[in-house]
C-alpha cells in the first residue's frame, strides 16, 4: 500500500507538470516586469551610502555590478555587496544574493542556499522571491515538489502585481494545480497579467475563455478592475 501511494504521488507530480507545462513554459530568475525607466545611477553617491552600511544602499549597488548599470558588470562585487545587505536582513540583499546562488554566479551554485535566502526575503515580502521560491517548490529544484506550496507563494507575489505570478497563478487556478480550479480566478489574474505586460496571457486569456459562461466573464473582469483599483494599477482584457 505504501509503495502504491508513492507511485501515486509521482504519477500525480508528473501530471501537473505535464498540464502547466502544456499550458506554459515558466522561466526562473527575475520575474519578467516591466521596470520604469529610470535616471542614470549616481554610482559614487550610492557608494559613499553602502560603504557606511546603508542597507538598501548595498542591495542597489550589488544590483549594479549584477546587471552592469553604471558599472563594469562583476558578479563577485554583486555577491560582495548583496551579501553585506542581507546580513542586515535586508530583502533586497537577500534576493539578490540568492539568485546568485541559484545561477552559480559570484559564489558556487546552490540551489538550496537559494532557496534559503529567497524564503527570507519572500517573507521579508519580496514580490521576487515569493515567485522564485513558488518556481522552485514547482520545479522540485532545491526543494521538494510541492504544487501547493508553489500556488501559496506564487499567489502572494501576484498579490503584488509581479506579472509573470498573475500568470502562473491564473494558470494554476484554471487546471486546478496546488489551487482548487476556479475560472474566474483564472480569468481575472490572466487579465492583470495582461494589463501589466505579460506576453503570454493575452492568448491564454482566449483559451480560457471559451470554458466559461458571459456571467462568468464578466465576473471575472469585474474582479481586476477591482485589484487593479485598489493597488492603484492598470487593468485590461
Amino acid at each position: 500500500m505504501k509503495n502504491f501511494l508513492i507511485i501515486g504521488g509521482i504519477f500525480g507530480g508528473c501530471l501537473v507538470a505535464f498540464l502547466l507545462s502544456y499550458l506554459y513554459v515558466s522561466q526562473s530568475g527575475v520575474p519578467a516586469s516591466k521596470q520604469p525607466t529610470r535616471p542614470p545611477i549616481d554610482i559614487a553617491a550610492l557608494r559613499v551610502k553602502a560603504e557606511h552600511g546603508d542597507a538598501q544602499a548595498q542591495a542597489d549597488l550589488g544590483d549594479a555590478y549584477a546587471n552592469g548599470d553604471g558599472v563594469t558588470n562583476s558578479y563577485t562585487e554583486a555577491a560582495k555587496w548583496y551579501r553585506l545587505a542581507a546580513d542586515q536582513t535586508n530583502a533586497a540583499g537577500l534576493f539578490g544574493i540568492g539568485q546568485l546562488y541559484e545561477a552559480g554566479q559570484g559564489v558556487r551554485k546552490d540551489t538550496a542556499e537559494a532557496a534559503k535566502l529567497y524564503r527570507q526575503a519572500a517573507e521579508l515580502g519580496s514580490a521576487g522571491a515569493q515567485y522564485n521560491l513558488g518556481f522552485m517548490y514547482e520545479t522540485g529544484r532545491g526543494l521538494p515538489l510541492d504544487q501547493a506550496q508553489a500556488a501559496k507563494w506564487m499567489l502572494l507575489s501576484a498579490e503584488q502585481g509581479e506579472p509573470v505570478a498573475q500568470y502562473d497563478i491564473g494558470l494554476r487556478y484554471f487546471v486546478g494545480s496546488g489551487v482548487a480550479t476556479n475560472k474566474v480566478e483564472a480569468l481575472k489574474w490572466l487579465i492583470l497579467a495582461t494589463a501589466h505586460g505579460q506576453a503570454d496571457a493575452s492568448d491564454k486569456q482566449a483559451q480560457v475563455k471559451k470554458a466559461m459562461t458571459r456571467a462568468q466573464i464578466g465576473e471575472a473582469e469585474k474582479l481586476a478592475a477591482a485589484f487593479s483599483a485598489r493597488h492603484g494599477l492598470s487593468a485590461g482584457n
